[in-house]
Formats: C-alpha cells, structure tokens, sequence
C-alpha cells in the first residue's frame, strides 16, 4: 500500500458541548457506530478503528463493497453501522457482535448482518494529501469522489443551516442516531485532537439502586451502582449502571450503603428467576468486553433511588454508563419505572441513509 496519508491514523475528534454552536459550520449527524478510517490502494483495503488496529478481518462485505465503490486510491473517515433487522433503526448491541475471533463466525454474520460504511471526511485522493486543506473543500471532494456509491456505502448528509440541524437532532435519534456534529469549515483534519463539536441527547431518569460492584483498585470502594426501573408487570429489571465517582465519594458511599446489603433469595434478582426468562445482571457476566473479569455484584435491598444523566436507551438498557446528578430521598423505588422515560419520534433510517 502507497497512499500519501498510510495508516494507522488517529480519526480527528469532537468535544462535547451543550448545544448547537453557530458560525460557519458543516453539522452532520452523530452515527452510532464504529469509528473507522478506511484506506483503498488498488486491491489493498484496510479498515482501522479509532484506536489504530484494524478492523479489515471482521468486516469482509465492507471490503469488497469498498472496491465496488471507492476510487482505486482514496482514504475515507467515516463510521461503520449495522441497522436492525427492520432496516429502520441503528443497532449497536448487533454491531458489537460482529468482533468476533472465529473466521467462520465472521463469515456468518457478514451475511446475517451486513455492516454499511457512512463516510464524512476525506484524508487524501490519488496522490493527494488533503489533511492540510479546509473542510469545505475536503467535503466537496468527498461527495464527488462518491457520487457514483451505492449502498452499502454512503456520504453523510450534511448541511451549513443550523435550523435544519436543529430538526435534524430531533428527528434522527428515532432512527438511533446520536446527535450532531459541527465542523468548522475552515477547519484541517487533525488526527486525535478534539477540534470538532458534538452534542448529544441528555435525559434524566430516576432509578432504584439494586446493587453494587466494588472499584478495581479498593474493595471498600464503590466501582459501580446497578440501577434497575420496574415494568408493567411490576417486575424490578436491570437497565444498566452508573459509575464515575470520586474516590472520596466511593469509600464514603460504600459505608452508607452496608445496612442495605441483602441476600440473593431476598434479592428480585435471584438467579432462580433467569429459569423464568427474567432479565439479570448475570446476564451479562459473561462479558465479551472484559473477558476472564468477574461481573457479579453485591445485592442490596432496593431502597434507595439515585437521579441520573443519560443519552438514550438500546431497548430496554442504557445505551451508554448513566450519569450521576443526585440522589432523590423524596421517591418512592416503586414509583420508578420505563414510564418516565422519554421515547424518541420514530424516523426511518433508510432515509437517512439515502436508500429510499
């Protein structure tokens, strides 16, 4: 491979702000994928991820769809996604499973679930070197580049008109999209520096506090609160955890919440209950993101309720780790259920995508 940008690269990132900047700015929206940079020379293809290793092996379909599409020699930044089985929505529990060690495993699910390649940004052309130039321009190149790609390649929409953006963030999440991303139009591609502008979905939820694990570095110390919110069947499920804490925070925390430890046939989630089909966290103890670590935790009667931060929910769980705002003595557990939660406008991820 010789490209005048070779990999690896670092992929150019956003920092976090509250809301919707103006200026003179490219907004986008927010992918919920992996992030990827993909390098064409000929036959030579190699996808990397946003830590720098490659993600070629567990994505054959986007390889050859890469020579279907891309020119002969181009490096792409842009997000791999996996639609659910509807082809409405974003999934990225689905996405997750295609890492996977076994060639025949990956195989199968190419076919089962094909991955698309949504690209945004243009690192070099032939044998040019675009990093230095202004975004507009590289976004220009970009769209002609592609102009000819079909699914399951695609080019982000884009647009300068932050009302339509606004619409944008309101609508897209439906389809499971993140947010928005603003880039400045003057702006040159800088691997790992955080010059762009995200914003993202931010909710807030009241949740009952049904367990504990103890932090990695202190067994007196609180690594994580397992949170749950109670169904229409009145059953408590487990949606996910809330984690960033400081220390002084985790040890003082870790006494306040002794008297409430409890057993697991006292617990609502006994393990006898997974027989049952009710969701656990044992569910995930298993984990395949943190293989050979334990993911049991300590039950505690769930007496307290906590008020967290969140982005969105994939089904029944938190997308991402919750928020820690405050704890809310005024609450009732029982009162805490999937009700409260804010449901996003259905949109179709087909349009987005440009295949309808």
């Amino acid at each position: 491979m010789r490209l005048p940008v070779m990999p690896p690269v670092k992929p150019m990132l956003a920092k976090s702000v509250a809301e919707i900047p103006k200026g003179d700015l490219s907004f986008e929206p927010k992918w919920d994928g992996f992030r990827s940079i993909v390098f064409r020379d000929g036959d030579e293809v190699e996808i990397g991820s946003r830590n720098e290793r490659p993600m070629t092996r567990y994505f054959p379909e986007l390889v050859e769809a890469v020579k279907a599409n891309l020119p002969n020699r181009i490096v792409v930044d842009g997000e791999i996604v996996v639609p659910d089985s509807s082809g409405k929505r974003l999934e990225f529990e689905t996405l997750q499973q295609r890492i996977h060690p076994a060639a025949s495993r990956v195989k199968l699910l190419s076919q089962q679930t094909p991955a698309h390649f949504v690209a945004f940004d243009l690192l070099a052309l032939d044998d040019r070197n675009l990093m230095k130039e202004p975004f507009a321009d590289r976004r220009r190149l970009l769209e002609d580049a592609l102009a000819s790609a079909s699914s399951p390649i695609h080019v982000t929409r884009a647009t300068t008109d932050r009302e339509l953006a606004l619409q944008w963030f309101d609508e897209f999440e439906g389809a499971g999209l993140d947010g928005i991303v603003a880039k400045p139009l003057d702006g040159t591609y800088q691997p790992d520096k955080r010059v762009m502008f995200k914003i993202k979905h931010e909710r807030t939820a009241d949740c009952v506090v049904a367990g504990y694990r103890t932090h990695k570095t202190d067994d007196h110390a609180i690594g994580s609160l397992l949170l749950g919110l109670y169904d229409e069947s009145g059953d408590l499920a487990n949606i996910g955890v809330v984690g960033a804490l400081p220390m002084a925070q985790r040890r003082k925390l870790f006494e306040e919440l002794q008297p409430l430890v409890t057993t697991f046939e006292e617990h609502p989630w006994n393990w006898a209950q997974e027989e049952l089909g009710t969701r656990t966290p044992q569910h995930s103890a298993g984990s395949r993101w943190a293989s050979g670590k334990d993911l049991t935790f300590v039950p505690l009667r769930p007496e307290r309720v906590v008020e967290i931060r969140y982005d969105h929910m994939e089904g029944p769980r938190l997308r991402h780790t919750g928020q820690f705002v405050r704890w809310r003595p005024d609450r009732d557990p029982r009162s805490c259920t999937f009700e409260q939660l804010e449901e996003p406008v259905t949109y179709d991820l087909a349009e987005i995508l440009g295949d309808k």
